[in-house]
């Protein structure tokens, strides 16, 4: 988070307006041009690179007005480029050094990425503890320096209009670069010194980039120890993260067990500091960055996935965007059945940390805080504070009465509201890594829709369940026969059809659709039978008398969907027919006699009705009624346009009436 101060310069900075942008272009040229850098110079030079970074180079001083600089000032600018970037200091910058007596001046020069003194010139990869003004120069200069190539290197006659050949010159690669040197470079022109300057800065990058394999031997012995040091001061948690990268990046080739720094970085930190912003900003970025080689070198990380969903439970809004790229990495045919449960348990899990913050205050009073010092239900918080996989619970109703009271949490609700788009990314995942351990349709009718005690939050995950319970049969219509007594559990309870409409509705299409032969050869008659046994029990239930007291009638989608269904069951199994030919007559008769107590609209009694009728009249002909309610495969995916016993005779026949018709 920026301070106030800091957000107030931002915002000018991105809301600067053109002329005053002008304004201040030209009197940066101007202090360029004095020999000595005031500082007035180095304020200005740092208020351009904050528009810089606040606009994110959509406008910049080259882009914006390429031709106000004339040719004399890209040559003093050209010049200073070259002082900055080719001939900085290499000592470090005041109160680098503490003194002593061993102090020299070699301990006060910038160091190599290694730690060896620089031999060699500044770059923006030489360490220090301080840095000079001209060294930040250096810095500035370099993060600009591609583009015043593109730009300025070529300025004739007052503007900066550029030679086609220059551009593609410097366009085309390095040897743009390498041409421009000279063994007499001081007599180049500056603007063909600064390209021999550039190639040198980035060729000396390079060679400070190359690895030194022995260097990690010589380096592990003193990471280990300052690991050691810092590891038990949870202070130095942001310190410790650039040292978990080292282990990550060189662990395995010096052949270092790195087990008590991930479960310092991936236990500890999550556990006991989800509850700072920068410390989740930046592990969530460290995994996020170096998740393949997570995944290659370390994949027990994923055990820590409950730990790792703290920070989203207790900031959903601040990290959410970093679960979305970090959630399909996280979903394995291991963690795929827990994961549902843990998304669906966040906002618990936000309660509980919010309980956990505040536990340490005795003079707050929460019932749901008494709950979480009470040892009776200590296992049960404890859970969901768990940190890794492997666990589960079945005692939801208990948390969630524990938990009631925060409910209308801020905290709380924020989280609730991100369930749903995890729940699809999730799901959007899952079907990708393999359905043999694809969360089971029991999962489902446990979990949804009474997975939260928050009383309206759930709505939009219900919504997400529903929409991907289809998709989930779709890909694997086995599922349904599999979980068939689960699934029909639900739906034979008729207070499923009032409180749970859009779930129940689409349970009941999925037992209609796909309990058959054709989606699973074990499939039954047995089975179809007590499936059709079911849901014809609970639509002459909803059908013959009023709803219950404080429910409104109903939906016509839900009469109508088991009105299908129960033809679907019929058509395979025609003992079934006239069972169901007798409910669609007695729902007619029931209908000519005027309103029904279960159907409070007129128009949509009618439609049911037609409905019913429809059916009726095509279960006459059971051989046509199997074929339109349960198709068989080859007239659900059709291969006429692939078939060349059909395709041929269909062209010539094309032909020919062409032919006849001219």
């Amino acid at each position: 988070m920026y301070s106030l101060g800091s957000e107030s310069l931002i915002k000018q900075a991105r809301e600067i307006q053109e002329t005053e942008l002008q304004k201040f272009y030209s009197r940066l040229v101007k202090l360029l041009q004095l020999k000595e850098l005031g500082y007035e110079t180095l304020d200005s030079l740092h208020r351009l690179h904050l528009i810089l970074s606040a606009n994110k180079y959509a406008r910049t001083i080259l882009r914006l007005s390429p031709d106000s600089l004339t040719e004399e000032h890209v040559t003093i600018l050209s010049k200073k480029f070259v002082d900055w970037l080719r001939y900085a200091s290499i000592v470090q910058g005041g109160g680098a050094s503490s003194g002593g007596f061993f102090t020299g001046p070699r301990s006060r020069q910038v160091t190599e990425l290694d730690g060896s003194v620089s031999g060699d010139f500044f770059t923006v990869l030489c360490v220090g503890q301080g840095f000079t003004e001209d060294q930040w120069m250096n810095v500035y200069s370099f993060s600009m320096l591609r583009h015043w190539l593109l730009t300025y290197h070529s300025v004739s006659s007052g503007n900066s209009t550029m030679d086609a050949d220059d551009r593609s010159e410097v366009d085309g690669s390095v040897v743009s670069m390498v041409s421009a040197t000279s063994s007499s470079s001081r007599l180049l022109p500056p603007k063909e010194r600064l390209r021999e300057k550039a190639f040198q800065y980035c060729q000396r990058l390079i060679e400070q980039c190359d690895q030194d394999p022995s260097m990690v031997f010589r380096t592990f012995p003193s990471i280990k120890a300052l690991f050691g040091r810092l590891s038990s001061d949870l202070s130095y948690a942001r310190v410790l993260l650039p040292i978990a990268q080292f282990y990550l990046n060189h662990g395995e080739m010096a052949a270092v067990d790195c087990e008590c720094v991930w479960k310092l970085v991936f236990g500890r930190f999550p556990a006991e500091l989800f509850n700072d912003p920068f410390l989740a900003h930046e592990l969530l970025r460290f995994l996020r960055q170096n998740l393949d080689s997570l995944r290659l070198r370390t994949p027990e990380f994923i055990r820590f996935l409950p730990n790792f969903l703290k920070f989203l439970a207790w900031d959903s809004s601040a990290v959410v965007d970093d679960f979305v790229d970090l959630l399909p990495s996280l979903v394995t045919e291991g963690t795929a059945v827990e994961m549902l449960h843990t998304l669906l348990d966040l906002p618990c899990l936000s309660a509980t940390l919010v309980l956990q913050f505040r536990s340490v205050d005795t003079q707050t009073r929460l019932l749901s805080l008494d709950a979480f010092r009470n040892p009776a239900f200590r296992g049960l918080f404890l859970f969901l504070l768990r940190v890794e996989t492997g666990h589960t619970i079945d005692r939801l109703s208990t948390l969630h009465d524990l938990l009631a009271e925060a409910a209308d949490w801020p905290r709380v609700v924020r989280c609730a509201q991100v369930v749903p788009v995890l729940l699809h990314i999730y799901f959007n995942t899952v079907v990708t890594v393999g359905t043999e351990r694809i969360p089971s349709l029991e999962t489902f009718r446990l979990r949804f829709p009474a997975s939260f005690f928050l009383p309206r939050p759930s709505f939009p995950s219900c919504r997400v369940f529903s929409c991907h319970l289809l998709r989930l049969c779709k890909l694997r219509p086995s599922l349904v026969v599999d979980q068939s007594h689960e699934l029909l559990e639900f739906a034979g309870t008729t207070a499923n059809v009032y409180s749970k409409e859009e779930v129940y509705t689409h349970v009941v299409w999925v037992l209609g659709e796909y309990l058959s032969m054709s989606s699973d050869s074990s499939c039954s008659v047995a089975l179809i039978t007590s499936c059709f046994e079911t849901l014809e029990a609970v639509l002459f239930e909803i059908t013959s008398s009023a709803p219950p007291p404080g429910m409104v009638c109903p939906a016509p989608k839900v009469i109508t969907t088991l009105m299908s269904a129960l033809a679907k069951l019929a058509s395979r199994s025609h003992d079934l027919i006239p069972r169901v030919s007798l409910f669609f007559s007695k729902l007619r008769t029931t209908a000519r006699n005027g309103s029904v107590a279960w159907c409070a609209d007129e128009d949509d009694l009618v439609a049911i009705v037609t409905r019913g009728e429809e059916l009726w009249s095509l279960l006459k002909a059971p051989g046509v009624a199997q074929s339109v309610l349960t198709p068989p495969p080859h007239v659900l995916t059709p291969r006429w346009h692939r078939d060349t016993n059909l395709a041929v005779p269909l062209q010539l026949r094309v032909l020919t009436r062409l032919t006849h018709s001219q």
